[in-house]
């Protein structure tokens, strides 16, 4: 409690850290959540963006949060035992991929890490119109998914920011 009211990433643990709530709040005014949506929530860490977005979806949504390293998923799942919103879970990241491609698609999805470029494979997730928020390459980027599928993602890049990196989980981690 004594670190609630700064405005500065948190380390979890794990090189991991919480990012700063500023932030947080730009990525979820981007992200533009309504009721009802399905949301992934890459890199869900200790679950406090996972527990916003559910609160954002309402009982009528769903929030899934994916996080590679094994002990953050426990941590993750603890946190979200305090909270009233069974319609919210986190899960492990699946193995030599990125999100859960087998349970897309998504209205929107949430990457709370850094990667080098756009994951196209994250980008196929997203339902027609659906939304991605994400840190590439120091800029926080709204990728809008076209509603004709041969068109190209529509990338908007804001602000300059720092991640720490997004991790794709191998085999034997």
């Amino acid at each position: 409690m004594r670190l609630a009211a700064l405005d500065q990433p948190l380390p979890i643990g794990h090189g991991q850290t919480n990012s700063q709530p500023t932030t947080v709040r730009h990525l979820l005014r981007w992200l533009d959540v309504s009721a009802g949506q399905r949301v992934l929530d890459v890199g869900s860490g200790s679950g406090w963006t996972t527990v916003l977005l559910g609160y954002l979806v309402g009982p009528e949504g769903t929030v899934t949060g994916v996080e590679a390293v094994p002990a953050l998923v426990d941590f993750g799942r603890a946190n979200l035992t305090t909270y009233p919103l069974p319609w919210v879970r986190i899960e492990a990241a699946v193995t030599d991929a990125l999100g859960l491609p087998e349970e897309a698609p998504f209205d929107r999805i949430l990457v709370s890490a850094e990667a080098a470029a756009v994951p196209g494979s994250l980008v196929e997730q997203l339902v027609p119109g659906g939304v991605m928020v994400l840190p590439v390459a120091g800029r926080l980027c709204v990728v809008r998914r076209p509603l004709d599928p041969g068109q190209e993602a529509v990338v908007e890049r804001h602000g300059h920011y720092r991640f720490v990196p997004l991790v794709l989980p191998r085999a034997g981690q």
